[in-house]
């Protein structure tokens, strides 16, 4: 047995071109990192140093300096939790599939609470979120009844959208 074939056979096991590809992938993240609002920068849980790189990058002009930054972004990236980073920025990135499917599951949720057992799911919805301000919460229900059996434009609809997308937010601690 040579040298080299032991090697092959240890699970965990890494080639030149497999360290390589898992690096420029968490440069691409960092690049997505970057690209975020300092609102929504504030939402992903990462280091102290990976966030003042990513405040020193928003300072850099130089082509060249930035990708040597962006390699230092990679590396610092190595040391975070890739996985739940990704996770989050693609809440944020309105052509991310997580981001259509929160969107869909928040259209289907203000539908049922509109709909036929409105009553039922109401409550059901003020249990789960008790942070909600019931009043105005019931105002806008209401009002999008009203408006969806008179056949009326969607104002309130997408008021009580609008409503209880913030209130998941504040739930995820994100901003779609």
């Amino acid at each position: 047995m040579t040298e080299f074939e032991h090697l092959e056979d240890d699970e965990n096991y890494k080639s030149k071109t497999q360290i390589k590809r898992e690096m420029e992938e968490l440069q691409v993240l960092g690049k997505k990192l970057l690209a975020l609002s300092k609102q929504q920068q504030q939402k992903v849980e990462m280091s102290d140093t990976l966030r003042a790189a990513l405040t020193e990058a928003t300072r850099l002009n130089q082509r060249e300096a930035m990708r040597r930054h962006m390699q230092y972004i990679g590396r610092l990236m190595r040391n975070e939790d890739a996985e739940a980073i990704e996770a989050r920025v693609a809440l944020f990135d309105s052509s991310s599939a997580a981001h259509n499917k929160l969107f869909h599951s928040l259209e289907a949720l203000r539908d049922s609470l509109i709909g036929e057992n409105s009553t039922e799911e109401v409550q059901k919805y003020l249990e789960e979120n008790p942070n909600v301000d019931i009043q105005h919460f019931r105002q806008l229900v209401r009002q999008s009844v009203k408006e969806l059996a008179e056949g009326k434009k969607s104002t309130s609809r997408k008021k009580l959208f609008k409503y209880i997308r913030e209130v998941k937010e504040e739930k995820l601690g994100i901003n779609v």
